[in-house]
């Protein structure tokens, strides 16, 4: 099963909820490529839930998806499943990019284990479940091609779009999303102004967006490149972020 990645075309942050995380608007979109890849196989090393990667990551969301379920009520039919299974992932979509990649991971697995274990779980069932671990997750349980997505990204309106063919660059820079909040905290922002700018923007399709200034489409732009002096070249090239970086786009010519 293919999880494939996201891009941020707009991402305005316009406030805190109640836990301190940011508020955001902002227009999500399903990339063709590039994608992860979860295969199940009929071998195994060691006993229980086996996840065999060429990407090592401790406390992988996989993992906790799978755990999630079991509290759900499924850990018996979970264990008898991978009793002579593994899973195996291929990992193609870079980290700390900005293109969610653990939250399309994890959204496949869910997608898989409801399938393949028949649990019948409903797409809404299956998104509430998700916002534990990830709240980008639900957009891609939505299967939505192009969203209008709020509050933390739990809240998704799907959009009828217009998407130019984009031309990607994938920096080998590692953009720890915290971090560049963080950063983003530090700086002179207007939430109000924000928002205003957020509701014209969730009206226009990705085509006409894109006709913006790329530090007005997306408020992490400027702390990313303070905290990563190596993407002011994007910056100053107009290609446009995707969530806190590093992956940036600009549309073909």
């Amino acid at each position: 099963m293919k999880a494939r990645a996201k891009a941020n075309i707009f991402l305005k942050l316009i406030g805190f909820d109640k836990r301190s995380y940011h508020l955001l608007k902002s227009r999500f979109i399903l990339l063709e490529e590039p994608y992860d890849e979860l295969i199940l196989q009929n071998e195994k090393s060691k006993e229980g839930f086996e996840l065999v990667s060429n990407f090592e990551c401790k406390n992988n969301i996989i993992e906790k998806a799978y755990h999630l379920l079991c509290k759900e009520g499924y850990e018996n039919e979970l264990k008898e499943f991978f009793k002579d299974k593994s899973l195996k992932l291929i990992k193609n979509i870079p980290v700390c990019a900005g293109l969610g990649g653990g939250s399309s991971d994890a959204a496949c697995f869910l997608m898989l284990m409801n399938k393949e274990l028949n649990l019948k779980l409903c797409k809404e069932k299956l998104s509430t479940l998700s916002l534990s671990l990830g709240s980008d997750i639900a957009f891609f349980l939505s299967g939505f091609k192009s969203a209008n997505v709020e509050g933390c990204g739990e809240i998704i309106e799907e959009f009828e779009d217009e998407i130019p063919k984009l031309q990607w660059e994938f920096p080998k820079i590692a953009c720890e999303t915290s971090a560049v909040y963080q950063q983003f905290d530090k700086s002179v922002f207007d939430f109000e102004q924000n928002k205003k700018e957020g509701k014209i923007f969730e009206k226009l399709k990705t085509k006409e967006l894109l006709e913006y200034k790329n530090t007005k489409l997306n408020d992490l732009f400027t702390p990313c490149v303070a905290l990563y002096p190596k993407m002011q070249i994007f910056l100053e090239k107009n290609f446009f972020l995707s969530g806190s970086g590093s992956s940036v786009f600009k549309a073909c010519k």
